[in-house]
């Protein structure tokens, strides 16, 4: 059990997590960089790096560990078993990659329902955010799914559960069917009386096959749950063990932590959002057509292009330290820039380019229970966004000279215009979207990853 030192969260964290010299140098490394990023002065990482030569090794891993679980809480060791050698075990590769790729796919369609629900879609944008942070503190693409491990089960337990709700629906349907043709008949009294036999006799399968732990088998197997329940209640204590795996499959999901998370990042990123916005929807009020509405949108189209500029590093630097005040400091996230700016260059173009098409989705209002639909478009186009970003994060993190100041002014000189572009794109939406000058407000990479 360790306890991260800013949240103060008590995570598990084995005690035989051991890294390779190399690795630990790394990390060395790459706190300093931290460090001196905070800091703002480059004395953090050579008092770091250059340690005595007489120090021992087994020293430099300690310390090295006690970085690690401080820096990388629950980052150090993954739930997700390692890929099987391809050539060995061809077999069992392949089923760890269905099994994955099932993993992914039922992730992103879990945070596309919980994104279309009012308030709860802070718990998406908080596991989005908490993407980014994990790729940004470790670089490590495959850390990027966090609930990749008990993402399958969910599937699972959601296919199992169709499929057995289906001929309860089609038995229900040809309940109704009959007592319209026939009301107060024999058939109407017997499809009736099948059908709360077989809700009755379903419910308690499904409650089985979860108490089972929710794998595909316990929903084919109804006999075997129900001896399973007697085994249980017989051995005693059946209702403790359930409740307290109930309480640590939800505490698994950290719904508090990811909500708090998401509603942070979505404050701290319209703070920077609302001024600039709402001057930039000046010229489409009753009286835009006059010189004054237009000066204050061309202003705030200016400084929309300046705050679109920074904010996706500021975000990132957020998502990585976990702290409101991250957001804020610009100067920080402008010393990481300086070091890889053709890689910030170019991410910025992939995520204003996968984000302008989403407005389109705006067009039209959809019915609340179909609003999940759009929201797995959205998710889908924002999830590979926040990886790319906390991965050149990391990258930037882990460098400590700037690059030539050729790459910089160059790719200052090009992201400007670009940024413009998108900007004078970004004016039109609110013609063709359904909430009007609303939609200049509604920047989902930033904010709540829905089209309202």
């Amino acid at each position: 059990m360790k306890t991260h030192v800013e949240t103060g969260n008590t995570l598990n964290v084995p005690p035989t997590a051991h890294f390779s010299r190399g690795e630990a140098e790394q990390t060395v490394s790459e706190q300093a960089t931290h460090n001196s990023d905070s800091d703002g002065t480059g004395q953090g990482a050579s008092a770091l790096t250059e340690a005595p030569e007489g120090s021992a090794v087994g020293t430099s891993a300690d310390n090295t560990t006690t970085e690690i679980d401080q820096f990388y809480p629950d980052e150090v060791v993954g739930n997700i078993p390692p890929f099987p050698h391809l050539l060995k075990h061809p077999i069992k590769a392949t089923f760890w990659t269905i099994r994955m790729l099932f993993g992914i796919v039922c992730l992103v369609l879990f945070l596309a329902v919980i994104a279309a629900i009012p308030l709860v879609n802070f718990i998406a944008l908080g596991y989005l955010l908490d993407v980014e942070g994990r790729v940004a503190r470790t670089g490590k693409i495959r850390l990027a799914f966090p609930l990749l491990d008990i993402a399958p089960r969910l599937g699972t337990i959601v296919i199992g559960t169709g499929l057995w709700l289906i001929p309860l629906f089609l038995l229900a349907g040809a309940a109704a069917d009959a007592h319209l043709v026939d009301p107060g008949g024999t058939s109407d009294q017997t499809l009736h009386f099948l059908n709360r036999l077989v809700s009755i006799f379903i419910a308690m399968h499904l409650c089985l096959a979860l108490a089972r732990g929710g794998t595909f088998s316990c929903y084919l197997r109804p006999l075997k749950n129900a001896i399973w329940l007697f085994k249980q209640l017989r051995a005693g204590g059946y209702w403790e063990r359930a409740a307290n795996n109930v309480r640590e499959f939800v505490s698994s999901l950290k719904l508090g932590q990811n909500f708090s998370l998401g509603l942070r990042g979505f404050l701290g990123a319209f703070a920077w959002l609302l001024i600039p916005s709402l001057m930039f929807a000046a010229a489409s009020s009753p009286d835009g057509g006059k010189g004054g509405p237009v000066f204050i949108t061309l202003l705030g189209g200016l400084s929309l292009v300046i705050v679109l500029g920074w904010l996706p590093l500021l975000q990132a630097h957020f998502a990585a330290e976990n702290r409101l005040r991250a957001m804020f400091e610009l100067r920080t996230v402008r010393r990481k820039f300086k070091r890889t700016p053709i890689a910030w260059l170019l991410t910025l173009i992939v995520v204003y380019v996968l984000s302008l098409p989403l407005y389109l989705f705006k067009v039209a209002a959809l019915p609340r229970d179909a609003m999940w639909g759009i929201t797995l478009i959205f998710v889908a186009t924002i999830y590979p966004t926040k990886i790319l970003l906390g991965w050149v994060y990391y990258r930037a993190s882990t460098k400590t000279r700037n690059a030539w100041f050729g790459w910089r002014w160059l790719s200052r000189t090009l992201i400007l215009p670009l940024l413009a572009v998108y900007v004078f794109l970004l004016f039109f939406t609110q013609f063709i979207g359904m909430h009007g000058n609303r939609v200049l407000l509604e920047h989902h990479v930033f904010l709540l990853p829905v089209p309202f």
